[in-house]
This record gives C-alpha cells, sequence and structure tokens, in this order.
C-alpha cells in the first residue's frame, strides 16, 4: 500500500446541481473507470471498477470533499456529502453552507471558472502492464479514497509516488525507476515475453522438420516478466 497521498485531476465538468429547498449543491465526477490519463511522464493510469470496493463497502469512512483539496466543504460524516459509482465512475454531490466562503465556490462553479475534479487516495493494488501501443500503464486495482475536490488550481500533481509500486515490486530504489520513467524505459520492467511450449512440457526450439509438433499440439504461453498483480 502506498504510504503517500496520491492525487489526480479529471477535466470534467463540475456543476451546481438543484437541491432540496433552499439547500445550494455543487457535483461532478470524481475519477472515471477505465478512462486512460494523460502521460504522466513515462507512464498513463487507468482506474479500475473494482478499486473501489473496500471503500464504499465500509462507508466511506472518513471521506470528504474540499475546494482544491484544502477548504472543506463537506463530509460523509457530517451527511452533507454523496457518493455514488456508476457505470461511468464515482459521482460527488455536496450541500454547500451558506457561509461567504462556501458561496465563493459556489458562485465560481455556477461562472466556469472552477472546471476540474480531483481525488485524493492512498492506493494500495496496482497491475503494471503495456497499452495496446506498448507504453508503460498502471491500473490501479484499491485504494482507500481520502476526498473529493472540485479544483481550480491547474498545478502539476506529483505522480511520482506512482512508480513507488513499481520500485518495490522490482526490489529498486524508486530514484532509479523515476529515471527509467525520464529515458522511457519502463517497457524494460514490464514488457511481456513469450515462450511456446509442446504439450510435453519441454520448449519448442522453433526448428522445422520431421517430427515437429503439430500447431494444434503447441500451446502459446504469455509470460510477463513480472506478475505485479501478486506482489502489489
Amino acid at each position: 500500500m502506498s504510504k503517500e497521498l496520491e492525487r489526480r485531476q479529471l477535466r470534467e465538468p463540475v456543476a451546481v446541481r438543484s437541491g432540496d429547498g433552499d439547500t445550494p449543491r455543487i457535483g461532478g465526477y470524481a475519477l472515471k473507470f477505465n478512462k486512460l490519463s494523460r502521460n504522466l511522464g513515462g507512464w498513463v493510469e487507468q482506474i479500475a471498477p473494482e478499486s473501489l470496493n473496500k471503500s464504499a463497502g465500509d462507508g466511506w469512512p472518513g471521506v470528504m470533499a474540499r475546494y482544491n483539496h484544502e477548504l472543506l466543504l463537506g463530509s460523509i460524516a457530517g451527511e452533507s456529502l454523496r457518493l455514488a459509482i456508476d457505470g461511468t465512475g464515482l459521482d460527488y454531490e455536496v450541500d454547500l453552507l451558506d457561509d461567504p466562503a462556501s458561496q465563493r465556490v459556489r458562485a465560481l462553479v455556477a461562472r466556469g471558472d472552477v472546471s476540474r475534479s480531483s481525488f485524493a487516495a492512498y492506493m494500495h493494488e496496482s497491475d503494471w502492464s503495456l497499452t495496446p501501443d506498448g507504453f508503460p500503464l498502471r491500473t490501479v486495482l484499491g485504494m482507500s479514497l481520502v476526498d473529493v475536490a472540485p479544483v481550480d488550481d491547474p498545478a502539476y500533481y506529483d505522480t511520482s509516488t506512482g512508480l513507488r509500486s513499481l520500485a518495490e515490486a522490482r526490489s529498486l530504489d524508486v530514484a532509479e525507476v523515476e529515471q527509467m520513467a525520464r529515458e522511457n524505459r519502463l517497457t524494460e520492467l514490464i514488457k511481456p515475453a513469450v515462450e511456446v511450449f509442446d504439450l510435453g512440457g519441454s520448449k519448442n526450439s522453433g526448428q522445422a522438420g520431421q517430427g515437429e509438433t503439430h500447431p494444434s499440439g503447441q500451446v502459446s504461453v504469455l509470460l510477463r516478466a513480472l506478475d505485479l498483480k501478486k506482489q502489489l
């Protein structure tokens, strides 16, 4: 499990939503499933639907909504924040207080100044593989959600923490893996290899000739260089 908090942004609209009575609300998607991120520095990332199973099953303990991950807007504990998982991702909706700070956030959302959402979480299960184009891909399979946030801060969140899981699985120093990412060499750690075995269990030499095993009697076994899913 990652010991450091990781944050990601989603360029999706945040909207003012109608509520019961005069309660002002805002909401949007904090994350979307199976959607490739932008290049995070030599790798990309996607969030698997099952990644939120534990947090949701536990009732979203301690999860808050915070503007720019700082100003508290609402919380699960205070019943002012609602989270819903659907086929697209994680939707959040938060009731705002009738105070100047919260109403300023509402006004910024209504005017379109706040155009992104974000989430913060501790990632505790990941799998590394390659995209169809051969680019390093991290799939988050499990996380402990900390907060969801409408954001206007375009800051590039530090994503080096995401490489820690790969470094730990390969018993490498994080700085070494970060350097490999900068040099676009992460495929060296996760590139698959293919070997062919006959049904008797011996490797096929690849040489044609008399006695060659029929293709139907061969098994192509895809051996991943790392079985990271078991290690992370």
